[in-house]
């Protein structure tokens, strides 16, 4: 609203009279906090109309000066007492709204949170432990960095032997230490400090140089087993190992012994388990690859040499010792076909564990 005259002049009761009607009813339609600013802006600022009114009051003579200004002053006064009013309405029914756009229905089923779980391997090591204790074989652990000698020479792999080639090791700079190739390296570290007859079985981590593909991991686990008694014998070996083998993948899972080389162990065999899948009935099946039967870890009888290592009598003691791989046990009993799964963090594949 422009003035071009400042002083009230003789019409002050109209012009009051029409500032507090118009900045009312301005004030009426005011239903933000913006619109409110701007009426206040407007209506009680320092360039408003009845500012303007209020500068021309020094041009009045000295009673009417008092009787406009004391009439300007309460309009001025109502106006900021309505204001005051309208801004706690506009603001409660702000806050109700978003309280109506925010509210939660308590009766909605809440959203839980997720539960861990232990690692497949995790869980595939405690139930193969849980079956070997079960049947009298204590636990032990080993350090994973090891020194040439268990890991090597004490079964039966002399510096020279061509079977140090078989496995891809990792040499740590401290010399003669290397990340152990197998867990089989615990064998003459227990047989040195404890007398027949044994029972034990050794859980950890091996580590060899390969290339990573579906069925290879530089990292792996491995559960080996060990037993030294008199009088023990090539089937005491396979009948531990067939009662494993039933009691973790099923009663009717039937076993098969196959010569193979160890340079620990003589004679040496792979045991292999019949095919969960097609049982040798499907000569195109993925997980055989219809031979029927999954080779699931390598054993043997303990070689003489091992014994005598240790001070142990190998003409009167006989041992049987195996070692297998639980990523590949993982694999058979749920049907993974890449054992680069178990490491890829994919919530997606490892929930299905829970």
């Amino acid at each position: 609203m422009t003035h071009t005259d400042a002083s009230p002049g003789t019409d002050w009761p109209r012009r009051l009279d029409e500032l507090q009607s118009v900045a009312l009813a301005e004030l009426d339609r005011a239903v933000d906090a913006a619109a409110l600013e701007q009426w206040r802006i407007t209506h009680l600022g320092r360039k408003s109309a009845l500012s303007d009114l209020l500068s021309g009051l020094g041009k009045l003579p000295p009673d009417e000066r008092r009787e406009v200004g004391s009439a300007a002053n309460l309009i001025k006064r109502s106006l900021e007492q309505a204001f005051a009013k309208r801004e706690r309405e506009v603001r409660q029914r702000e806050l109700a709204q978003a309280l109506e756009r925010e509210r939660i229905d308590v009766t909605l089923p809440g959203r839980p949170p997720s539960v861990g779980a232990l690692h497949p391997i995790t869980q595939t090591i405690d139930e193969c432990v849980e079956i070997l204790r079960s049947m009298g074989f204590q636990l032990t652990q080993t350090p994973e960095v090891e020194s040439d000698y268990y890991n090597f020479e004490s079964l039966n792999m002399p510096y020279w032997h061509p079977a140090r080639d078989m496995q891809d090791t990792l040499y740590v700079r401290v010399p003669d230490l290397v990340m152990r190739t197998q867990t089989t390296a615990y064998q003459a570290r227990v047989m040195s400090t404890q007398q027949p007859p044994v029972r034990i079985i050794n859980v950890g981590r091996c580590y060899r140089a390969e290339e990573t593909d579906a069925t290879h991991e530089w990292m792996f686990h491995q559960i080996d087993g060990l037993a030294v008694d008199e009088g023990l014998t090539l089937a005491d070996l396979r009948g531990t190992l067939t009662t494993f083998a039933q009691r973790m993948f099923g009663s009717r899972t039937r076993t098969r012994f196959r010569c193979d080389y160890f340079p620990f162990v003589e004679p040496g065999v792979d045991f292999a388990i019949s095919c969960y899948r097609c049982d040798g009935s499907d000569p195109s099946c993925a997980i055989c690859h219809g031979s029927g039967w999954l080779e699931i870890l390598g054993a043997g009888m303990v070689h003489p040499r091992v014994l005598e290592r240790v001070g142990y009598d190998s003409a009167r003691l006989t041992g049987f010792a195996w070692g297998m791989g639980v990523e590949r046990i993982a694999m058979i009993k749920y049907g993974i076909e890449d054992i680069r799964l178990f490491y890829a963090n994919d919530l997606r594949f490892l929930e299905q564990f829970k």
